[in-house]
Parts: structure tokens; C-alpha cells; sequence
């Protein structure tokens, strides 16, 4: 007897795991809100400078003041960072003068007296707040970056302690951190408690998707993974198109980030009636508590009888085969040993990388795009569906390697099209991005079957491990690329595009698992 026999007597698809499913993938609806969240609390609003204090003594309509305050750009909008020194009143006189005749002569300075806003699509959002323009742009894809290395910073911390403690308290713990780093950073008076706070917000996020997949899966059978899995992943979808509701709805930033914070606390209570794993209590020497929530769930079922006659003895003897494999000595080095396992982790995690670095650079510069954010976020969040569907369908008939492949060559190849695309052909722009960010989606979806059927058993765990950590990185990196648009426009695009398109011709050394058994061990995997 196996264990998946012992879950087959308590019912493996019962009452309890349709419950246990539904309750863990709800808060993942929320877990897209703070992932994307920065679309809108840091939304750019259009600004320039305020006018010299002494101007709202004068008669002047408050478009006259702007003429004589702001100079214009080459498209004939006030400059956002720079203001005359001194109000040119003979601008008035002058309506039809080009930019260069109005400026010609004219000594411009900083924005001293701080900058006017226009909150259209946002009444407040942190660029407002706290003047992260101009000289202090950059400290918005800082801040991105550093919640995304909150992100990474969980991944190892939550990885190993979740491991060691158990699933169910380290879910507890992540929702707690979660609903109290949001509610903080809503509340927080400075740019710097913020990211401080939105670090936590990152952590939590890891330990919240870890720990939920581990209790999904290890309380489910084989046969409905798949299904399962698949469900859980369009939870996600429909967060990326539930946020945008609620930006629409609540424009205030602080009100916006407490909004997608405060249901945690709900799943904070909720996330006492998961039952621990059996399969992580038996390999961890608690095999007395690993009966009990056997039984638990066998009474929860409807099967008291059949959940009765499970003992000590039996567990262990179902349990025979992952215990010899947890007495191993393996670790993340095993990784980099042998010729076949290098190539492998060296193209799984350029695979990682560049899927996640593409992915959040497309995603986290919306405005980008001139289209309105509510409208693209939706349509950003929807193209999943398909594109899921499409990678799945492939991924069964012509194969994971030309799937993986294919996905990350065409993300890339439609990111570098739209460089050549003029800026005011909105329309065609956002068709290719919208391409570009299905593919990725679609990649990241094969990235999870695909590495889980590439790496042998004994250190499968330690290889999603190392492939989950690549994608944090490039997730860090990539709002980072986006300054380097302000010297070179097209740069960031040739990044974004190129890394995909790289790694896809990476991937055509990765082996096909399409119908071939499951390695177990490292030799398994160099004899393939």
C-alpha cells in the first residue's frame, strides 16, 4: 500500500479537499493586487512646476499663469521639470509662437516651489504624495525593486522553514504578514517606511504561494493535479483583472492599498482550519499526527469507518519509499555535479529568468502603452485564459521543448516589433504587447510542468527551488531596465526582447519528458 492508497481510503476528492482547494486559492485572487499593485499607487500623473508664490496675487486665469510660468516641450505640453525664472509676461501677447521662439533668451530653473498635478485617473497615488518626479523618477522602479526582493528574500526564508515547521503555520504566519505589512504601508508617512513595508508585503507573498501549493497538492491525488493546478493558476488570472475594479473604485492610493490588504486577516482566520500535511508529519517523525488529520479528514468525508483502520504501522509502511528518500545527504550542489544536470539548471534557469524578467517589464509600465490603465490591465489579465489553454493543448500533443521554446521566441520577437511601431499607432502597440505578454504567461506555465518533469526526485525540490529564485531575480532586475529609457528610448524594448528570444534557443538543449517516466535519481537523469 502506498500512501496515495491511504488517501484514496479517507477519499481523495471529497468533501474536504473541494473545501481545502476552494478556501487556499481564494487568497491568491488577492496575491495579483499586490503583485501589480504598483500600476496604480504609482501611477505618473501629468505634472509641472508650480507657479512662483507671488502669482496668486495676480487676476491671471490659472491657464494664463501656466503660459508665463512653464515653457513648452517639443510636443507643445508645460515641461514637467523646469519653469522660467522669472514669469514672462509678454507670453501673453504670443499665443501662437512656437516653443523655441517663446523660450529664446528666457533663463529656465528647477521646480523650486514644488510641482502642480492632474489627477485624472487617480485622486492621489505615492508619485503625488511624496514628488517622486524628476530628479527622484527613478525611485519608483526602486520601489518595485525592492518589493520584488521582498519576493526573493521569502522564497529562501519561507522555502526552508516551511520544510522544517510545517506548511499550515508558515501559511498562517504569511497571511498575517501580509494583512499587517499592507495595512502598514497604506498608512506609511514616508517613501522609505513604504518599501519597508512593501518588502514585507514581498515575503509574505512567497510564503503564501509556497505553502499553498505544497497543501494543495499533498492533499490531493495524482490524477486531479493537472485540474487542479490549472484552476489555481486562473485564480491568479482573475486577480490580474479584479485589481483594476478595485483601482477604478478606489482611487485613493492609501485607501486602494488597504483594500487588497485587510482580506488577509479574513484568510488569517480562515487559514486555522487547514489541516497539516500527512504526507510532511510522517516524513518528519510525527506519524501519531499524521493518523489523526488522516482520520479527520476520513470522518469529514463520510468515512469514520475506513478512516478508523488506519494505524502508526500502516502509515509507515505506505510511506516506506519517501522515507528512504528523505534520509539522503543531497543539496542545491547536486545541481551543478554531473554534465547532463549543469547544461540542464544553466538553460531551466536562463528559461526562468528571462520568462519572469520580460513578464513584470511588460506589466509594470502600463502607462507606457497611452491606452487607459483600468482597460489594459483587463485586457493584460485576460489574455491568460487563451494562452494557458493554447501552451496546455501543446504541451500534450506537440511536446514541452517546442512549446517552451516557441513561447519564449515569439514573447521576444513581438517585444522587439513594437520598437519599430511608431509611439502614436497606440492601437497596434498595445495588440503586440498584449501578444508578447500572453506568450510569457504561456511560459511560465510550461516552466512548472517542465523543470518539475526535468529534475529527479531527490532534489526536485531543491531544483524548483533554484529556478523559482533565477525568476525572482530577473522580476528584480526588470524595473530597473526601464531607466534606461531616459538616455536611449528603445533600449529597454531591445532588453526586454532580446532575453526571451536568447533563452528560448537555450531551451532547444533541454530533453523532451512529453510520455517518459519521472526521474528519481541524478544517474536517471544522465542515463536519459
Amino acid at each position: 500500500m502506498a500512501f496515495a492508497d491511504l488517501l484514496e481510503q479517507v477519499g481523495s476528492t471529497g468533501r474536504f479537499q473541494v473545501l481545502h482547494v476552494m478556501l487556499l486559492c481564494t487568497p491568491v485572487l488577492m496575491m495579483a493586487s499586490h503583485n501589480l499593485l504598483q500600476n496604480f499607487v504609482a501611477m505618473v500623473p501629468p505634472h509641472h512646476c508650480s507657479s512662483h508664490s507671488n502669482m496668486s496675487r495676480t487676476q491671471l486665469s490659472p491657464e494664463e499663469i501656466l503660459q508665463i510660468t512653464v515653457p513648452l516641450n517639443e510636443a507643445g505640453k508645460p515641461q514637467s521639470c523646469q519653469r522660467y525664472v522669472a514669469p514672462q509676461w509678454h507670453l501673453l501677447a504670443q499665443n501662437g509662437s512656437s516653443a523655441t521662439e517663446r523660450d529664446y533668451g528666457a533663463v529656465l530653473e528647477g521646480c523650486v516651489d514644488g510641482w502642480s498635478y492632474n489627477m485624472t485617473d487617480m485622486t492621489s497615488t505615492i508619485i503625488s504624495d511624496w514628488h517622486l518626479v524628476c530628479d527622484l523618477r527613478s525611485l519608483k522602479q526602486m520601489g518595485q525593486t525592492i518589493y520584488m526582493g521582498g519576493v526573493l528574500v521569502g522564497a529562501l526564508v519561507f522555502g526552508g522553514l516551511s520544510d522544517r515547521y510545517g506548511r499550515r503555520i508558515l501559511l498562517l504566519i504569511s497571511n498575517l504578514l501580509m494583512a499587517v505589512s499592507g495595512t502598514c504601508a497604506a498608512f506609511s508617512p514616508s517613501f522609505s517606511v513604504f518599501c519597508l513595508f512593501r518588502f514585507g508585503c514581498g515575503m509574505a507573498l512567497s510564503g503564501l504561494g509556497l505553502n499553498t501549493f505544497s497543501l494543495i497538492v499533498e492533499w490531493i491525488p495524482t490524477r486531479v493535479r493537472t485540474f487542479t493546478g490549472t484552476a489555481t493558476g486562473y485564480c491568479y488570472t482573475m486577480g490580474q483583472m479584479l485589481l483594476p475594479a478595485i483601482a477604478y473604485l478606489i482611487t485613493d492610493w492609501r485607501w486602494l492599498t488597504l483594500a487588497v490588504s485587510l482580506p488577509y486577516y479574513v484568510f488569517f482566520l480562515i487559514a486555522w482550519w487547514f489541516h497539516e500535511s500527512s504526507r510532511w508529519l510522517a516524513i518528519n517523525n510525527k506519524p501519531e499526527q499524521a493518523v489523526k488529520m488522516l482520520k479527520s479528514v476520513a470522518r469529514f468525508n463520510g468515512r469514520h469507518e475506513e478512516g478508523e483502520k488506519i494505524n502508526v504501522k500502516m502509515l509507515q509502511e505506505s510511506m516506506k519509499k519517501e522515507l528512504s528518500c528523505s534520509q539522503g545527504t543531497h543539496s542545491a550542489l547536486d545541481l551543478f555535479r554531473t554534465p547532463k544536470m549543469r547544461v540542464m539548471t544553466f538553460c531551466l534557469s536562463a528559461t526562468w529568468l528571462s520568462t519572469s524578467f520580460a513578464y513584470y517589464g511588460l506589466s509594470m509600465d502600463l502607462q507606457k502603452f497611452g491606452v487607459n490603465i483600468y482597460l489594459i490591465q483587463v485586457i493584460f489579465g485576460a489574455v491568460d485564459i487563451p494562452a494557458k489553454v493554447v501552451v496546455t493543448v501543446c504541451m500534450s500533443f506537440i511536446g514541452r521543448r517546442p512549446s517552451q521554446c516557441g513561447a519564449l521566441i515569439t514573447a521576444g520577437v513581438t517585444i522587439l516589433i513594437n520598437i519599430l511601431v511608431p509611439y502614436d499607432k497606440q492601437t497596434l502597440r498595445t495588440c503586440l504587447a498584449v501578444v508578447g505578454k500572453g506568450c510569457l504567461a504561456a511560459s511560465f506555465n510550461c516552466c512548472y510542468l517542465y523543470s518539475g518533469e526535468l529534475f529527479p526526485t531527490i532534489i526536485r525540490q531543491s531544483g524548483m527551488g533554484w529556478v523559482s529564485m533565477m525568476a525572482r531575480v530577473g522580476s528584480m532586475v526588470a524595473p530597473m531596465v526601464q531607466l534606461t529609457g531616459d538616455q536611449i528610448p528603445w533600449l529597454p524594448g531591445l532588453i526586454y526582447g532580446g532575453a526571451p528570444i536568447l533563452s528560448g534557443f537555450a531551451a532547444v538543449f533541454l530533453p523532451e519528458t512529453l510520455g517518459t517516466h519521472l526521474p528519481d535519481t541524478i544517474q536517471d537523469v544522465e542515463d536519459r
